[in-house]
């Protein structure tokens, strides 16, 4: 399991004072209210596990405006520009029941009914009614399965699998 997640990436400074504007990816751009600081990964060893405490928060657009603690200038925060903030799982948001960590279930095998593998979880695709699993199949081929409770039978983390109900059709065009 991640220990860090990806909450958010700067994507340019906003005004003279030391404040950077943040593309949220988290799905509540209000949590960066709730945050006392975050750590930088910018790519970059000189940066690797700065931690940032944050001062200050507005919102402009869907985009959050946050302060930095002892960064006053444009300068001073110009190089953390495209670095992407991170926080540790203790401070990630409290899933409820069924709700999990995209992160987590990147890479989790995947297994028909019966418990056979059939492949992996390659990715999760947000749409406005329900995400997609797009899981990459052991034949080559590519599933994009509704992550409905029809089809996603049981989600175990820990153990690394996702068990899943195929309805009738999806595999037709994958």
């Amino acid at each position: 399991m991640e220990e860090y997640f990806k909450v958010g990436i700067i994507t340019s400074t906003h005004g003279l004072k030391g404040e950077v504007k943040v593309f949220p990816t988290t799905d509540d751009v209000k949590r960066f209210k709730r945050l006392k600081k975050v750590t930088l990964d910018t790519g970059k060893a000189r940066d690797a596990g700065t931690v940032l405490e944050i001062e200050g928060v507005k919102f402009f657009k869907q985009f959050a405006i946050l302060k930095f603690r002892g960064i006053d200038s444009i300068e001073d925060v110009e190089r953390y520009r495209k670095a992407s903030l991170l926080v540790p799982r203790s401070d990630a948001v409290r899933l409820r029941k069924d709700e999990y960590f995209v992160a987590d279930l990147i890479g989790l095998t995947v297994r028909d009914e019966d418990g056979t593998e059939i492949g992996t979880l390659k990715d999760v695709i947000e749409t406005g009614a329900n995400d997609v699993y797009a899981i990459d199949l052991r034949d080559g081929r590519e599933l994009l399965l509704p992550a409905i409770k029809q089809c996603v039978l049981e989600v175990d983390v820990e153990a690394g699998f996702i068990r899943i109900h195929i309805l009738e059709g999806l595999l037709d065009g994958a």
